[in-house]
């Protein structure tokens, strides 16, 4: 699962026992090397599915890492792109990277407390909402929607729950478990987890936060045996 350029056990064992931010600043020089990296293949699969939906001016990479979102965005957005972390480490690697297409500023702030007010016409996010709690989730979505001008657009994929027989699913519930006990005997937690963002409690919490929501099957990526998609991108566009 990790390349020779990742990180070893021990820096995976380290960041684990630290702050999600001081975590993420340690693995950051490493990041893209590992899985936890939205692959491109997402990446490409949402590009294909917003597509007819632009063009978009600014656009808002949240909880943007090592900046891979922009990929997504640099082909959708005519004027600008920001990227928003609160790691240090993790946005000095997307400052660092070759970048075409519009201008990019990256900006160190919490994705709860964004510093921005009807400011982009899109926001996306790639595999970081298992960093925030489902008590959090309100909060989250309000900051998106004030950020975004009116009409905008938030999106992001969600992938398919696998089902009880599959090896993923005791693979996420046992992570889980383990982050769980971690967090109940260590302080400060560690908040990671995979099984805490589901789809009809998502959508409740974003028409909540008021968002139209729609969903639309990212086909690139597959279907399961049942012939549903493996993934969907979330569609919340700012009322």
């Amino acid at each position: 699962m990790f390349s020779p350029e990742g990180p070893t056990l021990r820096e995976l064992a380290v960041q684990a026992l630290s702050s999600v931010e001081r975590g993420y600043d340690l693995l950051a020089p490493a990041f893209d090397a590992t899985p936890f990296r939205t692959p491109d293949l997402f990446l490409d699969a949402t590009t294909a599915a917003l597509a007819p939906l632009g063009p978009f001016d600014a656009g808002l990479d949240l909880c943007c890492g090592t900046g891979a979102g922009t990929r997504v965005l640099a082909p959708l957005c005519r004027t600008r792109i920001t990227g928003v972390d609160f790691s240090a480490g993790m946005l000095a690697r997307a400052r660092a990277a070759p970048a075409e297409g519009p201008r990019r500023t990256w900006v160190r702030a919490d994705a709860r407390a964004l510093p921005f007010a009807r400011a982009f016409d899109l926001a996306v996010s790639f595999g970081a909402f298992g960093h925030f709690l489902p008590a959090e989730r309100p909060g989250l979505f309000a900051q998106v929607h004030r950020a975004l001008r009116p009409g905008g657009l938030f999106a992001f994929p969600v992938g398919a729950p696998p089902p009880l027989r599959s090896p993923w699913y005791w693979a996420f519930a046992g992570f889980d478990a383990a982050m769980r006990v971690r967090n109940a005997v260590r302080r400060p937690p560690f908040v990671m987890y995979y099984r805490t963002f589901p789809l009809p409690a998502v959508r409740a919490d974003l028409t909540a936060a008021g968002f139209d929501v729609t969903l639309t099957p990212l086909t690139a990526l597959g279907r399961r045996p049942d012939g549903s998609p493996r993934a969907r991108l979330v569609l919340a566009r700012r009322r």
